[in-house]
């Protein structure tokens, strides 16, 4: 019961300012059902208010709400997968591409995270689809935990990394910005 209350309080943070009055009974099946197979919270209520609040949040960008709910199942698997915050994940996607997910750069970047292709070949997957969602999030995921890791933790260069503008500091500042003022948990 706890966890239909806390889906019904949640989605109607979602639609508030909808046209319609109520709750839409298709968008709570698909929020229950991501609540229930969202595997990498630690409990059914922080998967609810993780994703309320982020979906709110993002809204702005992709009005869409079941390509929101799925982006941020993923951003959250992928971050938890490879140890670093979902939060800077959004960060960096509010950044590379405003949440377009077949967003492409003038330079060839692909996707949400904004995924060169050069990268399908570098990992023998020259098959990947960087439009899907769960694949260009697991790559950029990966790709950030790498910069992270090589730049022991140090996040403005990590980032400057990924960008392809190490030594720089504008790229860093734009995403550490999109943190401060959109994603920062609370």
């Amino acid at each position: 019961m706890r966890r239909a209350l806390w889906i019904v309080w949640a989605l109607s943070l979602l639609n508030a300012g909808a046209a319609e009055p109520g709750v839409d009974q298709e968008l709570l099946g698909k929020l229950r059902s991501a609540v229930e197979s969202a595997q990498s919270f630690d409990d059914d209520y922080d998967a609810t208010v993780w994703l309320t609040l982020m979906g709110q949040r993002m809204a702005r960008y992709n009005p869409d709400p079941d390509e929101r709910l799925a982006i941020l199942i993923a951003v959250h698997r992928e971050a938890r997968r490879v140890d670093i915050p979902p939060e800077m994940v959004l960060s960096v996607m509010h950044v590379e591409s405003r949440f377009k997910r077949f967003a492409i750069s003038r330079v060839g970047a692909q996707g949400l995270m904004q995924i060169m292709p050069f990268w399908k070949n570098e990992i023998n997957h020259s098959d990947a689809n960087l439009f899907d969602v769960d694949t260009n999030i697991r790559f950029g995921c990966t790709i950030l935990k790498h910069y992270l890791d090589r730049e022991r933790g140090n996040w403005a260069r990590a980032l400057a990394r990924y960008n392809g503008s190490l030594g720089k500091t504008w790229y860093p500042e734009k995403v550490m910005s999109a943190w401060d003022r959109v994603w920062f948990p609370g």
